[in-house]
């Protein structure tokens, strides 16, 4: 794993135009310490690898859509004939991006 000095941290704050006194590169390389224990620790969890990630803490059912059902198709000649506005046998629309 990467491990995070103050150099890189400077570097990145530079290259994201971030102006930072000492006080706070100290503190937040105290928290990336942080958060590398924490990670290293997870890593050492035995078959942590074998688990399906968590996308939601539980699940959701949404009862009131209703199924994908393919149903009736109409002809290219029925939906042109309702178009406003045809061309080689598209339908015209406007102009959106200018």
């Amino acid at each position: 794993m990467l491990k995070y000095d103050l150099e890189i941290i400077k570097k990145c704050a530079n290259n994201l135009m971030f102006d930072m006194s000492e006080k706070e590169y100290q503190v937040l390389l105290k928290e990336f310490e942080i958060i590398t224990k924490q990670m290293e620790l997870l890593g050492e969890i035995e078959g942590l690898n074998d688990v399906t990630p968590m996308t939601f803490p539980f699940d959701v059912y949404t009862s009131y859509l209703r199924e994908d059902a393919e149903g009736e198709c109409l002809e290219k000649e029925e939906v042109l004939m309702n178009a406003k506005d045809v061309l080689d046998g598209q339908i015209k629309l406007p102009k959106v991006v200018g």
